[in-house]
């Protein structure tokens, strides 16, 4: 599984770095040192940023400028397959992405809670690719 640095886990959730360590202080998120570095289980940072959707105090995260033709990065909050499609929800800043997609195309890209991909959106249709590292 996924682990985030406090940055990378802050761009994902479109708040500051020292947010994430003070939810991480607070035990709002659980986190662990690797290699003396603190880190973010993804699958924690999923149910952290499914979460936030629907705070009240959502709107203090710093929404990004984003145009319809932008890609959002962003984590994989939720993927739910049958034997053709797959609905795959994800959180990019203070956005709630859902996309459908085939199941075969799901299982290929490896999305599942906790993964980090990003969002292509034009018009009406999203599509979620992973970067690459």
């Amino acid at each position: 599984m996924s682990d985030y640095r406090v940055a990378e886990a802050a761009e994902l959730l479109g708040v500051s770095a020292d947010t994430v360590r003070r939810w991480i202080e607070a035990g709002r998120v659980p986190s662990r040192t690797v290699d003396g570095r603190t880190v973010v289980p993804g699958t924690d940072l999923a149910i952290l940023a499914a979460s936030l959707v629907d705070e009240a105090d959502r709107e203090r995260t710093r929404a990004g400028a984003v145009s319809a033709r932008n890609r959002m990065s962003g984590i994989v909050t939720r993927v739910v397959k049958d034997t053709v499609m797959a609905q795959v929800e994800m959180v990019c800043g203070p956005h709630r992405i859902v996309s459908l997609m085939s199941a075969e195309a799901a299982t290929e890209l490896g999305l599942e809670p906790g993964v980090r991909a990003i969002a292509s959106v034009k018009s009406t249709s999203v599509v979620v690719e992973r970067p690459v590292r």
